[in-house]
């Protein structure tokens, strides 16, 4: 007992273990704030990739219209999944979304008016935290100027 009692005293003066208990307290704190400016960073490269996308996909639906090939939505939906998913942009096939729809009502006359929609999951890699994978949806209107 007088043992016990001696070894509880030096324990409570001892700060031996302070510096590791403080680092155990205040690690688990910093190292998920840089995991959650890592995952800012992600979200914030993959968003430049959908809008740098989408205007990619414009871009060549205008060209092939004005060289008189007359593109499906279908074809430049095809297209932009494609964009999507090689260099430089190399966003997750299993994760990336692209709709091509005849505007309504067309607000140009003369042009065809074209919505794209790109819908992509950015992955997460702070799931531990119980945080669902955030969305990206980017929408962007094509004019296709008609003969």
């Amino acid at each position: 007992m007088i043992r016990l009692a001696r070894f509880s005293r030096k324990l409570r003066k001892s700060r031996d273990g302070a510096v590791a208990v403080e680092f155990g307290l205040l690690a688990t704190i910093m190292i998920t704030m840089l995991l959650g400016v890592f995952q800012v960073g992600i979200g914030m490269q993959n968003y430049n990739a959908v809008r740098n996308v989408s205007a990619e996909v414009a871009r060549y639906a205008m060209v092939q219209y004005e060289t008189g090939n007359k593109l499906s939505n279908s074809q430049i939906r095809t297209f932009a999944l494609s964009t999507a998913r090689s260099a430089p942009y190399l966003l997750d096939h299993t994760r990336v979304e692209a709709t091509v729809l005849d505007a309504s009502p067309q607000r140009v006359a003369g042009a065809k008016e074209l919505n794209l929609q790109i819908r992509y999951q950015v992955p997460i890699i702070i799931g531990f935290l119980g945080i669902p994978d955030p969305q990206i949806a980017y929408n962007r209107p094509i004019f296709l100027l008609e003969d």
